[in-house]
């Protein structure tokens, strides 16, 4: 506690500690955003390097598998060696690999920069919320670390919106480069504003736990996605799916059996903290299957050009962004409970709306319901990140925002690899033949699969507003 206690008794870390925010702010928001650009492009990217749509997907995936793999490991290292360290070299790994992403080679070039680029990220994030603990005093914290929420739910939803304004004008590398310029500014900002690391705990690096879940990341989910392409009747798949699941009974087993384990499980004892989590968890996972879908709507089936499509999914960050700060200011006043739960009413209907959708239906009712989406989304995010972090002890902030962070990002590749996984067995389905791709020629095909996706999509929001609900009765009585 006094080693915090240094840092904000350091004036000069406290003169700059809002330009320090800036500086982790915009990395969160490039790392996150990372996340989700890429799906826009990912038709012009499959017919630019002659892949399939399934093969296309792994752009998105494995940036999404790698981050959820070593997030926590780098949480860890960073107490180790310094936050403010592990930021540092992470910024360096972002930009690097979002340098390498936009070069045109083939498919396994840009999954090696996907890869590098998504260890960066894994590093700010892992460090981003620890950071800003230690330097913000308690009065400030709760304010700072909801604007890093801010930044994240930004650039979940912002990615498909801004990937398009860049299609429309510019080739898919630009997609990538965008990061590069930004990146550079933020890390100037941080050499100059960053202080040194002074906080460095005396524990052992918990490696059995760190190679567990790593190897459960990726072969569980690396299974699904080939399962995609292969079938999930297949040798490989099935072994690899085998093996994700046992490698994630193995990391329970070693957590519980760990002095100095990886994750903490005594913390989703708090119902608060759990029910927040699992809320984020499943509306990431929402998001996710409304970004992996649509632009295949609006671009294949409905024929609309990237530029227009870009249009149209910014309606949804726009709204967000007005609407995130008053959420914010309004939960401090009738609570974030209340708060949290109208977003997700609002979630839910939006995507009934979207399920009512199809080749026909007025492209208003779509747009509608994206208006809707982010109205619902500004609503919860804000209010949602705050009671996670209200939730718990001040020394268990960090770990807090390190578990917070994870389940964001496995919502996020939960959503990719389960909207896939639903859309091309439901084609399937309906076709009467294995399906991986859009079939141009059969547009009804596509729309069957995303009425099926959507409707899966009416049961999680569901959830949350049930799960909600429960907590806000709870709170009342």
């Amino acid at each position: 506690m006094a080693q915090n206690l240094s840092y904000q008794a350091d004036t000069k870390v406290q003169k700059n500690r809002w330009w320090i925010l800036v500086a982790v702010g915009l990395f969160t928001f490039m790392s996150t955003l990372d996340g989700t650009i890429v799906n826009i492009a990912l038709p012009v990217i499959s017919r630019d390097l002659g892949i399939t749509m399934s093969q296309s997907e792994w752009v998105s995936s494995l940036y999404l598998i790698v981050v959820c793999s070593l997030i926590l490991f780098f949480g860890k290292l960073s107490d180790l060696h310094g936050k403010i360290k592990i930021f540092r070299l992470g910024a360096i790994f972002f930009i690097t690999g979002s340098l390498l992403s936009g070069i045109k080679v083939n498919l396994v070039f840009l999954l090696v920069a996907r890869a590098i680029q998504a260890v960066g990220a894994a590093m700010t994030m892992a460090t981003n919320n620890g950071i800003i603990t230690e330097i913000f005093p308690s009065t400030e914290r709760g304010r700072a670390l909801g604007t890093i929420g801010s930044f994240v739910a930004l650039g979940s939803i912002a990615g498909p919106g801004l990937g398009g304004v860049i299609l429309s004008q510019l080739s898919w590398s630009y997609i990538f480069w965008l990061n590069v310029p930004v990146g550079i500014i933020a890390a100037i900002i941080g050499a100059i504003v960053l202080p040194k690391d002074i906080t460095f705990a005396k524990t052992s690096l918990d490696k059995l736990g760190t190679f567990s879940f790593a190897l459960g990341m990726v072969t569980l989910f690396g299974g699904i996605f080939l399962g995609q392409q292969l079938g999930f009747s297949a040798l490989p798949v099935i072994l690899m799916l085998i093996a994700g699941v046992a490698s994630f009974v193995w990391f329970v087993y070693l957590e519980n059996h760990t002095a100095n384990p990886l994750l903490r499980f005594g913390l989703f004892k708090n119902l608060d903290f759990s029910i927040s989590l699992l809320c984020a968890l499943l509306i990431f996972i929402t998001n996710f299957f409304f970004n992996v879908v649509t632009p295949f709507y609006l671009e294949n089936a409905r024929h609309l050009a990237p530029s227009t499509t870009g249009y149209i999914l910014m309606i949804m960050p726009v709204v967000q962004l007005f609407v995130a700060p008053v959420a914010g200011t309004a939960s401090d006043k009738i609570g974030s409970k209340l708060i949290t739960f109208i977003g997700l009413v609002l979630m839910l209907i939006s995507q009934i709306g979207y399920f009512f959708c199809d080749l026909n239906s007025s492209i208003w009712l779509f747009i509608s319901c994206i208006a809707i989406m982010g109205l619902g989304s500004g609503i919860f995010s804000s209010p949602n990140n705050s009671l996670v972090m209200s939730s718990v002890k001040q020394k268990d902030l960090g770990v807090a925002g390190s578990i917070n962070s994870l389940s964001r990002n496995l919502g996020m590749v939960i959503g990719i690899s389960s909207a896939t996984t639903v859309l091309f067995a439901a084609m399937s389905h309906a076709k009467g033949t294995r399906v991986t791709g859009y079939l141009p020629k059969e547009p009804e095909i596509f729309i069957f699969g995303m009425h099926v996706v959507f409707l899966i999509s009416i049961i999680i929001c569901a959830i949350t507003v049930i799960l909600s609900g429960w907590r806000l009765f709870r709170k009342e009585n």
